[in-house]
């Protein structure tokens, strides 16, 4: 688990070179984006190496981290994220007699249709979420999107972990609704 301000402060100092800062993201967040790896790749050999990659990544990078436009941890997912599908796509066999062959690779990239699709609900979760109590709607973005425990909620905001699940019951019951209307 991991404190949001915590994270950040590791990522600033990563950027300026701290080695300390560096093991301190690693600490963090290993586990989280391990299970992205492991998830994408399906073997854990192959994903504890693309952790790596992604670490090699952070270090050099970390200068990039802009706090305003997303999460320390969606940051650090999508870098996990991308590496272990790019370690996926160049576990493909290529074609060698060139062009020939070509129309036998798959595109894996989604279509026009799936991208217009997937823009379509994105603006739909976004209208559901902005229509819920701002206390439901925070908590649910901090579980499902930065990763936060409800524990680490229910501490954060001073309210019984009961209260912080029944929130988020509430919310995700009430986004249920609205997303199948």
């Amino acid at each position: 688990m991991y404190d949001r301000e915590h994270l950040i402060a590791a990522l600033s100092r990563v950027a300026n070179g701290d080695k300390a800062g560096l093991k301190t993201v690693y600490d963090l967040t290993s586990a989280k984006l391990l299970g992205i790896c492991a998830r994408i790749l399906k073997e854990q050999d192959e994903a504890e190496d693309v952790l790596q990659e992604v670490y090699v990544s952070v270090w050099s990078r970390a200068g990039s981290f802009d706090r305003e436009r997303s999460s320390p941890i969606t940051w650090l997912a999508t870098i996990a994220r991308n590496r272990a599908i790019d370690r996926l796509r160049s576990r493909r066999v290529r074609p060698a007699d060139g062009l020939d062959q070509a129309e036998q690779v798959a595109d894996a990239s989604p279509d026009a249709f799936t991208r217009v699709s997937d823009a379509q609900e994105a603006e739909r979760l976004r209208h559901c979420m902005d229509g819920l109590e701002t206390t439901h709607r925070k908590a649910i973005r901090a579980a499902f999107f930065d990763g936060l425990a409800y524990s680490h909620l229910a501490l954060r905001d001073n309210v019984p972990l009961g209260t912080m699940k029944s929130w988020i019951r509430r919310g995700l019951l009430q986004l249920k609704g609205c997303l199948s209307g």
